[in-house]
């Protein structure tokens, strides 16, 4: 009984708007960490598969840095920035401490650069340097950090600065979530061209001269890791959000206030197995056979159905074998017929379990026929002329 009300739970919440869609919540016995904050989300629909403490608000460090990067890339897309600028270090940039790149005021680097150090060694000199680049200023920056989180759902987050250094007393508010870390890393891996950064293990930037490693030890140790960022500070301990796809799931771990660097690794990996090995996806079938609705009083006699959302669909690995799929389409319209419009339904089922219901939607406008076309009609059918 309990099983069928958490899946019930975790289906009626799949189908919610929410960034982050919560779900079942395991129990302790089926997957064992030591943060004190964290969660386990499929980056594909935003669905919560495991959480503990995921709503309390901590410092999370250089994992600010995730929110950094997301803005940085809206700004490329948007076409504010442009991958071809060089980025500029302020003396505010070259002053900042933590870890680094070292750049000195008034040097320039190219937009991969910059980019790549944040990604990768955590650059704070960099981040600062394209928070400054986007906004103007720091400040401006980092109220536009708050305007993003607060657009995606971040409710539990407020920023004080894009690096996520607590070497000041206003750092005290800067704090976030482990949910809202999920959500904005979700947001984050959204943008295909950071994937291309998240994954490096090590490599250079000053044509050379600068070698960087990166903090994310599972790009080089777990299998599909994807990204995404590291952080520390005494006071928020050790945080991490970190990204991984198998068998075409991917899923995002978050822990922060770890007491180790090997133990935020640990806990991430942990996990990520965890989801891995329960979890799948079942895709809606669209082989399926839809026959034409007839239309009565259009200018076509039928129209076809039409399966918009093909998106595959999380489940329990446990499901796999049950899953099945159930059309409803009405029997006959009538004139006008939209584009669009719902004409049926398709559920998918594990058992007597709803996972998803999906609507079946005209493929095209049928018009209806004028008084005209209908008595012209009438009349040809009844002198043989059709």
């Amino acid at each position: 009984m309990r099983n069928i009300l958490c899946m019930f739970l975790a289906v009626c919440l799949l189908l919610g708007l929410a960034p982050a869609v919560r779900a079942t919540d395991p129990s302790p016995a089926e997957v064992e960490i030591s943060a004190p904050s964290a969660i386990l989300i499929d980056a594909a629909t935003g669905t919560v598969l495991f959480e503990q403490n995921a709503d309390e608000r901590r410092e999370p460090a250089s994992v600010t840095k995730v929110m950094t990067l997301l803005l940085v890339m809206e700004a490329l897309d948007n076409g504010s920035i442009g991958w071809d600028d060089q980025v500029v270090a302020s003396a505010a940039a070259a002053g900042k401490g933590g870890s680094q790149i070292y750049l000195e005021e008034g040097e320039r680097l190219t937009m991969d650069e910059a980019i790549k150090s944040v990604v990768v060694a955590s650059a704070n000199d960099c981040a600062t340097a394209l928070a400054e680049h986007v906004a103007g200023s720091e400040t401006a920056f980092v109220a536009q950090m708050n305007r993003r989180a607060q657009e995606l759902g971040m409710t539990g987050t407020h920023f004080v600065n894009c690096t996520g250094l607590d070497d000041d007393p206003a750092a005290k508010e800067h704090l976030t979530t482990a949910r809202d870390v999920a959500i904005m890393s979700r947001e984050l891996l959204k943008h295909q061209d950071i994937r291309k950064y998240t994954t490096i293990w090590m490599d250079t930037v000053r044509n050379g001269a600068f070698g960087l490693a990166n903090t994310n030890k599972l790009v080089r140790f777990y299998q599909g890791t994807t990204g995404l960022k590291t952080g520390y500070t005494s006071a928020a301990g050790h945080c991490l959000s970190a990204s991984a796809e198998r068998d075409g799931i991917e899923l995002i771990a978050v822990v922060l206030g770890c007491a180790s660097s090997t133990a935020r690794f640990e806990d991430a990996k942990a996990l990520l197995n965890w989801g891995f090995a329960n979890y799948a996806l079942a895709t809606p079938d669209l082989d399926l056979d839809l026959s034409p609705i007839p239309v009565t009083l259009g200018k076509a006699d039928s129209v076809s159905p039409l399966l918009p959302d093909s998106s595959p669909i999380l489940i329990r690995k446990s499901q796999q074998a049950s899953v099945t799929r159930q059309v409803e389409l009405e029997e006959q319209l009538e004139a006008p017929v939209l584009r669009g419009q719902v004409i049926g339904t398709l559920r998918v089922m594990a058992g007597d379990t709803l996972l998803k219901e999906l609507p079946l939607t005209a493929e095209a406008d049928v018009p209806r026929l004028s008084y005209w076309e209908i008595w012209l009609r009438v009349f040809r059918s009844a002198f043989g002329k059709e």
